[in-house]
């Protein structure tokens, strides 16, 4: 073992040791449970110049250190890209997608939930915004007095929106008008499907008119809407005691439940399909996250980032179930909208 082997080697010690305990790692408590082959004083001393480094601070005058933000950013870097769930977990996960899925944004509000118990930490889950999705079914109902206008998308978004006619719509008007936009607007954004159906009323009878511009401004309407944010799990980190200042915790606490962390979050993001993130400590650029870690992946159908779901929790986090976990989730999320889109 080279001295740069055995520092990372160290580093890897005390990031798992106290990940387990909590407590700062001494040199006794490495030779003894992990067996570097080397004396407690050449510990010591890889320890004395890791700190030197910044990958390891002292607290207080304990003879023990703890990992900086640096120091579980070369944990997390060195971890195998790959790392297999226990077979409970992967039961859970597998049991949660097994039965066919019905509206997406039921899913994946159980998907926080199931993060969370998963990892132990919270968890958020942001559905699909409207301009990641594509026109995959349209449908005009007569309702009553109204006329129920229900797109579905190739993200699995359901958006429905009544539309008053004032008297009780003619069923054949409706029907022809269905027709017609069910063929015209299918693969085409939001957005573009607004400006399909209001290019359409030209070509529509008077009485169809009025209600297929209803339908241009209500798609537009549509599009415009962001994907909602469901958390799961906050009471897991709520008396967390892996973070040092309580006032820190209840503002990132508020953070997440407002929204403002979590676009924080997808907005210093980036990445494909499945890849997996993780922003520690103050790698996060929100002053509410800075003693958190952030596991996030994204997912969509055929390579097209669309939603993200995440794991939130102390720095002092289990890295490599949080993100074998985010990663499997993701995938099965993936699997379920290229299922939806055909």
């Amino acid at each position: 073992m080279t001295i740069e082997e055995r520092k990372a080697a160290v580093l890897r010690a005390v990031v798992r040791d106290h990940i387990r305990t909590g407590e700062p790692v001494g040199s006794k408590t490495i030779v003894s449970r992990y067996g570097l082959g080397v004396s407690a004083a050449t510990i010591r001393n890889e320890l004395a110049m890791l700190e030197d480094l910044g990958y390891l601070t002292q607290p207080h005058t304990s003879a023990g250190r703890i990992p900086t933000d640096l120091g579980y950013r070369f944990y997390v870097d060195s971890l195998p890209e790959t790392v297999a769930l226990p077979r409970t977990l992967q039961d859970q996960i597998e049991t949660f997608f097994g039965p066919p899925a019905g509206d997406v944004d039921e899913v994946l509000h159980g998907t926080a939930s199931l993060l969370s118990r998963l990892t132990g930490y919270a968890a958020v889950a942001v559905t699909p915004r409207a301009t990641s999705s594509r026109v995959l079914r349209t449908e005009l109902v007569p309702v009553g007095s109204s006329v129920m206008l229900l797109i579905v998308s190739d993200t699995g978004r359901v958006d429905k929106r009544m539309l008053e006619v004032g008297h009780e719509p003619d069923e054949r008007i409706v029907e022809r008008a269905s027709r017609m936009l069910s063929e015209r607007l299918v693969g085409l954004s939001y957005d573009e499907a607004a400006r399909r159906a209001a290019a359409l009323i030209r070509e529509m009878a008077d009485e169809e008119r009025r209600l297929v511009r209803d339908v241009a401004s209500a798609i537009r309407h549509m599009g415009d809407a962001s994907g909602e944010i469901y958390l799961g799990g906050v009471a897991n980190i709520a008396d967390e005691a892996a973070f040092e200042s309580p006032d820190t915790l209840r503002e990132m606490v508020g953070a997440l439940e407002e929204g403002s962390a979590v676009l924080e979050i997808l907005r210093a993001a980036s990445g494909a399909i499945d890849d997996v993130t993780v922003r520690i400590g103050r790698e996060n650029t929100l002053r509410a996250m800075a003693e958190a870690s952030v596991v996030l992946a994204w997912y969509g159908p055929r390579s097209r980032p669309v939603g993200a779901i995440a794991v939130v929790g102390p720095t002092r986090m289990e890295y490599p179930k949080a993100i074998s976990s985010t990663r499997v989730v993701a995938g099965h999320l993936s699997d379920l909208l290229r299922g939806l889109a055909g």
